[in-house]
């Protein structure tokens, strides 16, 4: 396939990352808008957790067919035709400021950028195992997953800084370029990588890998995705609007936005760096197993948090947990999982992560009314922790160990099911 860690395998997974970071601000731009602008457009709380989970929810039913057209087709085409998508999706946000339904028009956005944003995690993923071994993969896939999530603080900053200073449209117009500029730069240079699987194999939304490692992979990503984006992202703002907390004079809008980056940036270095320990250790249980800790703190820290200083550690702890959990979660899907199927596991893996980000806002908003911030937040802490717990039974139960081997050599296929 390719000469492992090559000159161009490096270039393919640089132009991942740079397509990915440009095409994340559509994704981050919304979060701190949104929930003030909603008051302002008339939207109901309710209304505006579903467009905030509304692209989630598109790649419910777009997620396995997105993987399963990877492993059909290859990697490039998704790729490309998926960052064009969320390019045009991101332009939807300016049709809806501008419109007499602003509402109809974010979920429409939002469930097209969710779309498009099924074909390019299927295939970014797929494309980061095509390119790995054993030695490299939980390195690649945090580099990987690094890209996808870079760009998301940069919308974030866009979306609260620049709006604040220059308007909302002007943000959603520069986030816009931006996604264009992704999808040129991921038509111009990454090549096709993946070998093509059954060209007779049907699409189904419902056509999930129901092996024991997506699964279990799945529901880890389900729990930290639930309280890292479902609860904290969409419930942010709010927070720090009640308790009167903000950062260079900014208000909580603008404010959100930075301590969202700062999560987000403490996300994608270490999401580097645990897949890269994992690589170097020989396993991916005790990177995953600490991370998973460490996000359990930070959001205890965070339900407890009443200034600046404490806010930004729980911020900084949260993001490196989930960070430091992703790359090494990707990598040990890719270890347990037959090359050939590669793009369906990720398919399977986020239709859970999805349903966790996608639930989060619908339960947290209207939750935080009934009992407070508090409640919520503590709740969200013990998912990571049991999510350890299923992690470890369910790595035991396919393979024989709670801390396995990374095995240099992928499986067949077939092998994991």
């Amino acid at each position: 396939m390719f000469e492992r860690f090559g000159g161009g395998d490096l270039v393919i997974v640089a132009a991942v990352i740079a397509s990915t970071f440009f095409v994340g601000f559509g994704g981050g731009v919304i979060f701190p808008i949104l929930p003030n602008l909603g008051v302002v457009l008339g939207i109901s709380p309710f209304v505006v957790g579903l467009i905030l989970s509304a692209n989630r929810f598109a790649r419910l039913v777009a997620n396995a067919p997105a993987g399963i057209i990877v492993d059909r087709i290859g990697t490039r085409t998704p790729f490309v035709v998926g960052l064009a998508i969320q390019g045009a999706a991101t332009a939807g946000y300016i049709v809806a400021v501008n419109s007499g339904i602003p509402a109809a028009w974010f979920i429409i956005a939002r469930i097209a950028w969710g779309g498009g944003s099924a074909l390019v995690f299927a295939a970014a993923f797929t494309i980061a195992s095509d390119v790995s071994d054993g030695d490299t993969l939980g390195t690649n896939m945090g580099l990987i997953r690094g890209g996808v999530i870079f760009g998301f603080p940069a919308g974030l900053v866009v979306g609260g800084i620049v709006s604040e200073f220059y308007g909302t449209v002007a943000a959603f117009v520069v986030a816009t370029v931006f996604a264009l500029i992704a999808s040129l730069l991921a038509y111009v240079v990454v090549p096709e990588t993946h070998v093509e699987g059954d060209p007779e194999r049907s699409i189904k939304p419902w056509d999930v890998d129901t092996s024991l490692p997506a699964v279990t992979i799945g529901l880890v990503n389900f729990a930290v995705l639930f309280a890292y984006i479902g609860v904290l992202f969409a419930t942010l703002v709010l927070f720090l609007e009640a308790n009167d907390l903000g950062v260079f004079g900014l208000n909580a809008q603008g404010s959100s936005g930075a301590f969202m980056a700062i999560t987000v940036v403490a996300a994608a270095v270490f999401m580097l760096l645990g897949g890269y320990i994992s690589d170097r250790r020989g396993s991916r249980m005790p990177a995953l197993v600490v991370f998973l800790v460490v996000t359990f703190i930070g959001l205890v820290l965070f339900a407890f948090a009443e200034t600046i200083l404490s806010l930004t550690v729980a911020c900084l702890l949260i993001g490196a947990g989930q960070g430091g959990t992703s790359g090494p979660l990707m990598a040990l899907l890719g270890d347990l999982t037959p090359e050939d199927r590669m793009g369906r596991a990720v398919g399977t893996n986020n239709v859970f992560g999805d349903i966790g980000g996608g639930l989060g806002p619908m339960v947290s908003l209207p939750l935080i009314d009934l009992v407070g911030f508090f409640p919520v937040y503590i709740a969200c802490a013990v998912l990571p922790l049991l999510a350890g717990v299923a992690l470890l039974f369910g790595v035991r139960r396919e393979t024989g160990k709670f801390v396995p081997r990374v095995d240099g050599d992928r499986p067949t296929a077939g092998t994991a099911d």
